[in-house]
């Protein structure tokens, strides 16, 4: 794997004001055929969240691209989430760009035309489907707990008294509070194991950022919530962390749309089911599952 980007350089990408795409200057009545009318879809995901997504520094912007100026492409991003939107994209017959807004935005919904889809690994939840509408599963993983290696803890009990960091409006951060009332919780029938009732939470803009703020020597936090496919590859890059215990609820993972797009996305999300069903069918996302993960995540847990 790449080895991660610098934080700051990442903030800049995404402050970056992004272009309205839904509704402005097509003929279309529909999201669908907005997209194809334009030759290019516009999928947000997280340019920090290897190895789902991240920037390629290695790669050259083309210079025939039609993606937005403020928009990356395809060369400048790389992991499982950019393949998948990559292949969507193409199944489309159209060019794949990336947004990259904070999580907290796209959860929330309201995005305003700026983008036409979410690619970026969302869990589905109760609360997120009163905003989002959401595709067919596209993969399956395990939520863990990552510690620093010499904290000592040897299970999630281990946590009671402890702080603990998670992504901002992330199922992460609601399990570590026992918020599962909130609109980023995880379904509480999943969880496997529920989190000592005394957990400190500090939030972070990306869970990523926690790991990468362990590495840096702070020591505010014990460890991290997060995906296992990001510990595993947290791990693989030198970081001081391990996992601790073991899952503590299964995440369901979709492409997400806006119920408020000025254009009706129903056509589009079809489209899209469509094209994960085949890449289901035709083991595609299991090949993409085992280059990015060495698991194939796409099956889903029982």
């Amino acid at each position: 794997m790449k080895k991660l980007y610098n934080v700051l350089g990442i903030a800049v990408i995404a402050s970056l004001a992004l272009t309205a795409c839904g509704g402005g200057g097509t003929t279309a009545d529909n999201l669908l055929d907005a997209v194809k009318e334009r030759g290019y879809i516009l999928v947000s995901t997280d340019p920090n969240y290897m190895p789902q997504s991240g920037l390629n520094t290695a790669g050259t912007r083309p210079s025939d691209t039609k993606c937005p100026s403020d928009a990356l492409t395809t060369a400048e991003m790389e992991g499982f989430d950019v393949d998948v939107a990559k292949a969507i994209g193409e199944a489309l017959g159209v060019e794949t760009c990336f947004a990259t807004p904070s999580w907290d935005a796209i959860t929330a919904g309201s995005w305003a035309d700026k983008w036409d889809v979410s690619v970026g690994s969302m869990t589905v939840t109760a609360g997120r489907q009163e905003v989002l509408d959401f595709s067919v599963p596209y993969y399956y993983t395990p939520a863990v707990v990552a510690v620093r290696a010499d904290s000592g803890l040897g299970s999630i009990d281990d946590l009671s008294g402890q702080a603990i960091c998670a992504g901002t409006a992330t199922t992460y951060e609601a399990w570590a509070g026992n918020d599962f009332a909130n609109a980023s919780a995880p379904p509480e029938s999943t969880v496997l194991i529920k989190a000592p009732a005394d957990i400190t939470v500090v939030s972070l803009e990306t869970d990523q950022e926690c790991a990468q703020a362990i590495t840096a020597g702070r020591e505010d936090f014990i460890g991290y919530a997060t995906s296992g496919t990001v510990v595993d590859a947290n791990i693989a890059e030198g970081m001081p962390v391990v996992k601790l215990g073991t899952t503590i609820y299964f995440e369901q993972l979709a492409a997400a749309f806006d119920k408020s797009s000025t254009l009706p996305s129903d056509t589009l999300r079809a489209e899209i089911d469509n094209i994960l069903n085949a890449m289901h069918g035709d083991g595609r996302l299991s090949e993409l599952s085992n280059q990015w993960f060495g698991v194939d995540y796409t099956k889903a847990a029982e």
